[in-house]
């Protein structure tokens, strides 16, 4: 006998729907705030151990650093619009004015 299973499509590599690409780009999000908040975390940590006799405000310092990078970046992933140093010029449908003669 044959075993004729048929293998389940491969998802695709783009989203379709917008609710998909939102989703993506919270996961994205989520996991970069993990990310650097961990790395802020890890390298309060050893300054506080090796450069500040052991305290609290090199960590919090470093995580927040961290926190705030990642919500930077999800702000611009979200809103393209607000990369600093970016204008959006928008068009405009009537004719442009003529130069004075």
């Amino acid at each position: 006998m044959s075993n004729t299973s048929t293998a389940p499509a491969p998802p695709t590599a783009s989203a379709s729907t917008p609710q998909d690409i939102v989703g993506q780009k919270f996961d994205r999000c989520l996991a970069d705030h993990i990310v650097k908040a961990g790395l802020g975390f890890s390298a309060g940590v050893v300054l506080s151990v090796l450069l500040f006799k052991r305290r609290a405000w090199p960590i919090s310092l470093s995580t927040g650093i961290g926190l705030g990078m990642a919500y930077a970046d999800c702000d611009r992933s979200f809103n393209p619009t607000r990369v600093p140093g970016l204008r959006v010029v928008p068009t405009s449908t009537s004719t442009p004015p003529t130069p004075p003669s």
